[in-house]
Parts: structure tokens; sequence; C-alpha cells
């Protein structure tokens, strides 16, 4: 919801053309559908993962009814690889609770707590092949305090997560980004 709150309040020039979810009672669809933004339900197939072939066919008409120029991931915790983004290619961006490359995958708040590191915090990257590998477009740190737990840690990140995400986005509206190579080039503005 803090992309839709930018894209409202002029922050983040954009639009939200479709929420979809792949679960089915997800509290964000209709929180969308409060706001007057489109928003379904799409099963992912077979794959706890992934998406099966005939799901990632779905998501991908989906979009493109949408006429998307960008697909943006938030708490979308399934690989996209294949013929997704060959589609959107280098039009996919994720948000990863951690500062990539250090934990990548599932729970990484916790598994930068169990590591014990003092800092952690949040990546928005574009998605390539890999898990969470693809080019890094911003980070924003969160300390790790004493005393944290992983429910604690978990809440920070997001907090900044709410902030990081659509000012990147943002730039990439604006056109301040550019990627050359594995690097991207901007001015932050986070």
């Amino acid at each position: 919801m803090a992309i839709a709150d930018a894209c409202a309040a002029g922050s983040l020039p954009a639009e939200v053309a479709l929420v979809i979810s792949d679960v089915a009672d997800a509290g964000i669809l209709d929180r969308a559908r409060e706001r007057g933004l489109p928003a379904r339900y799409l099963a992912p197939g077979n794959f706890r993962t992934k998406l099966d072939e005939a799901a990632e066919s779905a998501y991908i008409q989906a979009l493109r009814d949408a006429e998307v120029d960008l697909v943006v991931l938030a708490g979308f915790m399934r690989i996209l690889k294949g013929e997704f983004l060959r589609t959107f290619a280098q039009r996919v961006v994720n948000l990863h609770p951690a500062l990539l490359p250090s934990f990548p995958g599932l729970e990484a708040w916790k598994q930068a707590l169990d590591y014990g590191v003092k800092v952690t915090g949040a990546t928005v990257h574009f998605v390539d092949q890999g898990v969470d590998t693809g080019p890094i477009l911003a980070q924003q740190t969160v300390p790790v305090l004493e005393g944290d737990t992983a429910a604690t840690l978990h809440a920070r990140i997001q907090e900044a997560e709410r902030a990081l995400f659509p000012a990147t986005l943002a730039a990439l509206a604006r056109g301040e980004v550019r990627v050359a190579g594995r690097r991207t080039i901007w001015p932050p503005r986070v």
C-alpha cells in the first residue's frame, strides 16, 4: 500500500495497473479493492516455490492485459524464471528484507539475526534468473539492536522498506536509473 500511497500523493509518477496475489485470501487484495485498484487472485499452480507453466502463462497474460510497464514484487514468495523473465526482461523489481548479496532467500531477517550481524536492511533489485541475485537498485540499512527478536527486527526492516521501495520506483519512473552491467547508477534520494 506504500506504493499506492506514493502514487496517489504524486511522489511516485506512476499508477498501479493491477494487484495480483497468489494467495486467495490475501489482505492486499481487499485493501487494493477498497482503494478502487484492480485486484485479482491467480492460482500459482502445483509447486510451492515457483509458478507452474499454466500459472506462469496466466500471470503473463494478466500483466499484458493490464499493459504494465514494470512488474513490482512485494511479498511474492515464488521464484520467477523462464518465460516470465523473458517477457518482462529488466522490468521486474523485487524488495528483499536484507542487504543483498547477504542473506538471500527466505526469512532473511532471521538469517541476519542468527548470523550475528550488527547491521542489516532492505534491498530493491532487478530480478534475474537467480535467487535474489539481480542488479541492486537501492539499499537502506537497519541496525540490529541488542535484544532484537526476529519479529522486532523484521518490523524495523519493513518500516525501512515502506520508504525505500516507493522512492526507488520513483527514481526508475523518472528515468534516473541506469544499469551498467551488474551495477546500477542513480542519485539515491532515500
